[in-house]
């Protein structure tokens, strides 16, 4: 094989193996970390900064090296064996930084040990990767000599194969295979390409080049700049586009892998046809343009969106070529002309005598600090418009000054200027007709707003999406914290995971035994929401990542309360893994309750099995709850106890309200028992930290649901049984385990029947399609309430229009539950 396409195949291997780490590495690092915004930009700022310092340390060494290949070989080998003792020392290392990290962590300290912490730990590995393009420059340049001419090439080379590491990682390896083991493929590919190298690469030592330049300084400024703004709009774009895609695994590969396609190309179409045509200042201005054409295409993402799924149908495939598209829009062009720029400035380097490792260590050492600058500073103060619209300035600005003033800077200005006048802000929040728009927020890591409809129901959004709350789900929220409250016969102390709008955390602050309610919420904008759905109360709320929070807090709870995260949403999975799991059990007292609850109307059952298998594993006796009889959006509770003991038939301590006012409402919410969850499970994979199936399973539901959320919960029911003295401590008596199996039949049988039930205005219209369903439930469980309420309300409305149809109602349900009083004083109430 000749050198040239020995080298671009290296190249490739070797781009695929760091995108590869990558994924892996921010995956890992993330469960130590947190999701918190220090911890997202730590990976990403760490991994930046050791390409940038090792391209500048080791990039003079090895370009006046006259045996590079060794260097080449070195690096790829020292990445490997790094990589292998990242696999053995990430967890304790990472356990030893989560400990001096603490629980709530003052913002300096957090961000210095996540930034610093970060950076050492990856260092040996992406220092030698910042190393190994400028060793295969050197190495070639007796091929394609010292001008630079062969630098878009490998370059385009390295970059395509990150893009195929990208894709192959987030959409097979990972999923298929865990982290761990697409690490080792990826050392395994560093071995290769260090033996490969030494075996192809046998030319007779290469004669020194040229001594660097000592100066430059222009030339280095405009590789730092760029760098800087290459990368701050890659920023600025996933987040915009955050509040249209469905902010999953596979959407973050895809907009990455578009973005590093787009630099591909660029630089391969600079090699091929721009070494001697394209400048720089034509360039920077193409790029301008290419940014605003971008911009612009955000505005209409939703719309390209909503078009692709029309023409290509329903299905996942769809949805993510959907996502793709977005991706094309936004990153098309400016990638493009990113790629064709940075081999032009570094072709106009090596010209001044700069060498290539220099100028790619600086063009790194800029995109290192773009996520700081324009994700956690300008994003929140200016707004994405005025934050993408200054990338666009800067590229401008960045022209030599004897063209500022020439057409091709002055007609980019002339848009860049119309648009900051003319456009809209770059916020997507969808309003009802006759609504508004209560609160928005556009925070560090999301945006967040509350949206009022004409009724004057307000719904949170994060993202602008609606699976937040709102103040019309009062009752199922608040049933979330007392269903496991009053599970527990005297907790003094309660911690929820998840804030959304309050309700359920600030619900629980009503039981009198409790001495404390604490809850954490990753996004302080939520917490800042929250207060348009609850008044103040004792509830502590605490800003911080759950898992991190749950390692790291000393402090111990009888009662603890998981919110229904978005199991497809982007480091949510993390939430339903064995670990996490674990640990929450180790924040509970002796005799401590954990309910983690699941939204059923965002989840398949192959996505679920695997939650419940990892749920079982840490929790044997667990049981499994509905959080109210909804159809339209079921909540399933997983609960299991420290002591996997079973609960005591007794009446509640307290009256909560919100329809648990019996044992019967309570102890009858509950759909399964520790054997019907197991076998349930099956051999559905665990969910844990090395292999996050629930991250690569959820989306498919998201992208595209085959189903209702009814039809899941009529399966669910299907696949699961309740044997109630499973459930029961051994001794209750028998016929009040009796009461409780009809109870539960008269609830399936309810549900079952509001299948195919239409919501109708005309009271005789409803009453004729429930009736007789309500009073066969009622008849098989008298203590079933939910079908006596209904059916009482539509007695009471009856009456005004046909008295006499009311009264034979209401003889029917005296009937059915004589131990109620309500139907028979409606009945003396009668004329």
């Amino acid at each position: 094989m000749t050198t040239g396409p020995a080298a671009l195949l290296l190249m490739l291997a070797s781009g695929f193996a760091g995108l590869g780490y990558q994924i892996v590495w921010t995956q890992q690092s993330a469960l130590w970390l947190g999701h918190e915004t220090a911890a997202v930009l730590a990976v990403v700022t760490a991994f930046f900064g050791g390409l940038a310092l090792g391209a500048l340390v080791l990039g003079r060494r090895i370009e006046r090296s006259r045996v590079p290949v060794r260097w080449y070989a070195g690096c790829e080998a020292v990445i490997a064996l790094w990589s292998a003792v990242l696999a053995l020392a990430m967890a304790p290392f990472s356990g030893w930084l989560l400990g001096i990290t603490g629980v709530q962590p003052a913002p300096a300290w957090q961000w210095a040990v996540a930034f610093c912490g970060s950076f050492l730990l990856l260092l040996p590995a992406t220092a030698a990767m910042g190393a190994t393009l400028p060793a295969m420059a050197r190495l070639v340049a007796g091929h394609w000599g010292h001008s630079g001419r062969g630098i878009g090439a490998l370059y385009a080379a390295n970059t395509l194969g990150a893009v195929f590491g990208v894709l192959a990682t987030a959409f097979w390896l990972v999923p298929q295979f865990g982290l761990l083991r697409t690490a080792g493929l990826c050392i395994v590919i560093n071995l290769g390409c260090a033996v490969a190298a030494l075996l192809l690469f046998r030319q007779p030592v290469l004669p020194t080049p040229p001594p660097m330049a000592a100066g430059g300084h222009g030339a280095l400024a405009r590789l730092a700049l760029t760098g800087l703004l290459g990368i701050g709009y890659e920023v600025l774009a996933v987040r915009v586009l955050s509040q249209v895609t469905e902010d999953t695994v596979y959407t973050f590969a895809m907009l990455l892998a578009v973005y590093l396609v787009g630099s591909a190309f660029g630089a391969a179409a600079w090699q091929r046809w721009g070494v001697r045509r394209w400048q720089a200042d034509s360039l920077l201005c193409a790029l301008a343009l290419a940014c605003l054409a971008g911009t612009a295409g955000l505005w209409a993402s939703d719309s390209v969106k909503a078009w692709v799924l029309q023409a290509l149908g329903p299905g996942m495939a769809a949805a993510i070529a959907a996502e793709a598209v977005l991706a094309v829009v936004a990153f098309g062009l400016p990638t493009l002309v990113m790629g064709a720029l940075f081999s032009r400035l570094s072709a106009d380097a090596a010209a001044q005598g700069i060498g290539f490792a220099r100028a790619l260590g600086i063009n790194t050492f800029g995109a290192t600090a773009a996520p700081l600058l324009f994700g956690v500073l300008l994003l929140p103060a200016l707004g994405a418009k005025a934050a993408l619209l200054l990338v666009a300035a800067g590229y401008l600005a960045l022209a030599a000054r004897r063209s500022w003033f020439t057409p091709a800077v002055l007609a980019p200005a002339a848009v860049l200027l119309t648009t900051a006048v003319a456009a809209p802000p770059l916020v997507f929040v969808d309003v009802p007709e006759g609504g508004r728009i209560v609160r928005y927020d556009e925070g560090v890591m999301a945006a967040v707003s509350v949206v009022e409809d004409r009724d004057g129901v307000s719904r949170l959004r994060i993202n602008n999406r609606q699976q937040e709350g709102s103040s019309a789900t009062r009752f199922a929220d608040a049933r979330q914290a007392w269903l496991p409250l009053l599970l527990h016969p005297a907790p003094q102390r309660a911690l929820f995971l998840g804030l959304g709008t309050g309700v359920t955390a600030t619900a629980a602050t009503l039981d009198p035994t409790l001495q404390a309610v604490d809850a954490v919420e990753l996004l302080p904008e939520v917490i800042a929401a929250s207060a348009h759905f609850t008044q103040p109360s004792l509830l502590k709320v605490i800003a911080s990542d759950a898992r991190r929070f749950v390692r790291t807090s000393p402090q111990h709870y009888d009662v603890i309360v998981s919110d229904n995260f978005h199991p497809a949403r982007s480091g949510s999975g993390s939430l339903y893994t064995v670990e996490h799991f674990g640990a929450v059990r180790e924040r509970l007292q002796p005799g401590g309750l954990f309910c983690q609850w699941l939204p059923l109307h965002q989840l398949d059952l192959a996505t679920l099995r695997s939650i419940v298998k990892s749920f079982v594993a840490v929790y044997p006796g667990g049981a499994a709850l509905l959080a109210s009889n909804s159809l339209q959006t079921p909540v399933l509770g997983l609960v299991g106890r420290v002591d996997a003991g079973r609960f005591a038939a007794a009446p509640l301590r307290l009256q909560a309200g919100f329809g648990i006012d019996d044992e019967w409402a309570l102890f009858g919410s509950f759909i399964a028992g520790p054997s019907a969850l197991a076998r349930f499970a099956g051999d559905a994979a665990l969910n844990t930290d090395d292999h996050p199936v629930v991250a690569a399973l959820a989306p498919r539901v998201t992208y595209a649901p085959d189903d209702l959320p009814r039809d899941r919960l009529f399966s669910l029911l299907q696949a699961v049984s309740l044997a109630p003295d499973e459930l029961m401590a051994p001794g209750t008596d028998a016929a009040w385990l009796r009461r409780l199996a009809a109870y539960t039949t008269a609830r399936n049988n309810f549900l079952a029947a509001g299948r195919d039930v239409r919501p109708l205005a005309d009271v005789q219209q409803m009453l004729q399609q429930v009736r007789a369903p309500l009073l066969a439930a009622l008849r098989t469980s008298p203590d079933f309430r939910p079908a006596y309420d209904p059916l009482l309300r539509m007695a009471a409305a009856l009456a005004r229009s046909d008295a006499a149809a009311a009264r034979l109602l209401l003889t029917e349900l005296a009937q059915a539950q004589p131990a109620r009083p309500e139907a028979a004083l409606a009945l003396r109430e009668l004329p």
